[in-house]
């Protein structure tokens, strides 16, 4: 009876395993959701981003290339 059980078991996991994703990679996009994102404005962070990406440059912070003078 428990060999069974853990068979049956086994089999249910084992099926999980092999299905295809029910979303195709290039739908993802359809499920993306803007309140999901941590910014209220996404422009604004972008630039805020860049700026602090241009300033912070000759330190290697977020690992951009550059000068700190912002001309990348």
């Amino acid at each position: 009876m428990i060999r069974a059980l853990f068979l049956l078991c086994a089999a249910t996991l084992f099926t999980g395993c092999t299905a295809t994703p029910w979303v195709a990679p290039y739908e993802r996009h359809y499920l993306a959701d803007p309140i999901m994102g941590f910014e209220r404005d996404p422009v604004a962070a972008k630039y805020m981003n860049h700026v602090y990406e241009a300033r912070e440059a000759a330190r290697g912070a977020e690992g951009g290339s550059g000068g700190g003078c912002g001309c990348n």
